[in-house]
């Protein structure tokens, strides 16, 4: 039975050029515990490391719970909530026939919504929503710190 309290989630990736060095971060909320968390990859795209911070934040969730996971992506917010059934029920191509892309991280990001009872909300990014530019930070920092090296 899921916890009484939801687990806050805020989500963002980024990347230095597109494709390039990219990172993802996460903000967790769990009453007055929080727990920031974001990684990076040298090769990759923004929408893998927006799908990436989600699933990355879904994981870190140890027990089954009421999760609030907000990201500024569209198209992780439209891909989870309406475009994934289409895509399981024709073998993961779109309906042009074309293979979907980044299946392997959509699968994934099915799995860990499966933990949870997951509720998606859609912030605007850069708007000054607090936990957005946490995660944002994050995101970027992590990205920066791998083309880069540490400061």
């Amino acid at each position: 039975m899921p916890d009484a309290l939801p687990v806050l989630i805020s989500t963002d990736g980024a990347c230095l050029g597109n494709p390039g060095p990219g990172g993802w971060g996460a903000i967790l909320r769990y009453g007055e515990h929080e727990r920031e968390i974001s990684g990076a990859e040298p090769d990759t795209t923004n929408n893998r490391m927006e799908l990436t911070a989600a699933i990355r934040a879904l994981q870190a969730v140890t027990r089954r719970s009421t999760v609030i996971l907000t990201t500024d992506s569209t198209y992780v917010r439209n891909g989870i909530m309406q475009w994934v059934k289409g895509w399981q029920r024709n073998g993961w191509v779109t309906k042009a026939k074309q293979p979907v892309k980044n299946a392997d991280l959509w699968r994934e990001l099915v799995a860990a919504c499966e933990e949870h009872d997951v509720e998606w909300r859609w912030v605007k990014g850069h708007a000054g929503d607090r936990d957005n530019e946490i995660a944002d930070r994050l995101a970027t920092t992590a990205a920066r710190t791998l083309r880069d090296g540490p400061r």
